[in-house]
């Protein structure tokens, strides 16, 4: 059995559930709290000694951790990775940018107003630039298409909606941003996220 060890509050570890279901995979979920230290037991280090979530462990032992490593592993054969060898680079590009550029803006000031209650006051601006100029990108990209790569839905579209449909909890207006509240309702569809 496939266990996955995640944090249902965390966009990584949502879009590797996300897929799971949309492919119908068999899975147990454990949820994993992060705010209370979850991740630091000596058994969750000994599985996973990096301590994030999500991790999942396969039948045979073998643990694999890092969100984007493991919707790779799963997506692999399917259509939400392109055959096409530029296509497919593409969207690993999408991919490495997404943990690189917008999940350590996006991600980090939610995690800082929802989840710590800091006030906007408190907030790094520089992260705030950093997340509206990561938003700037995909509005740019998605103005010109309703995909991130190709013509239809892959693991970029999948890993980017993830925090990106919960930028406004971090303070960051969508507004004005229609290229990109249309592409969420697409990825959504696509990948069946209520």
């Amino acid at each position: 059995m496939l266990t996955v060890y995640g944090d249902i509050r965390s966009g990584n570890c949502l879009k590797v559930k996300w897929l799971l279901d949309r492919l119908g995979r068999d899975y147990r979920w454990v949820e994993t709290d992060v705010m209370s230290r979850g991740t630091r037991s000596t058994e969750f280090l000994e599985m996973n000694p990096a301590g994030q979530v999500p991790a999942v462990v396969f039948g045979d032992g073998r643990a694999l951790a890092q969100s984007n490593a493991i919707i790779g592993y799963f997506g692999e054969g399917t259509a939400y990775v392109p055959a096409d060898a530029w296509d497919r680079a593409k969207m690993y590009e999408w991919l490495f940018w997404e943990q690189y550029s917008h999940e350590p803006c996006i991600a980090v000031v939610r995690f800082q107003r929802a989840f710590l209650g800091k006030p906007a006051s408190e907030i790094e601006p520089r992260l705030v630039q950093r997340g509206y100029a990561a938003l700037d990108r995909m509005e740019a990209a998605l103005t010109e298409a309703d995909w991130l790569v190709g013509d239809g839905p892959t693991l970029a579209d999948l890993a980017l909606v993830a925090y990106t449909r919960w930028a406004h909890e971090g303070g960051f207006d969508l507004a004005p941003y229609s290229a990109i509240r249309r592409w969420i309702g697409r990825v959504e569809a696509a990948f069946g996220i209520q």
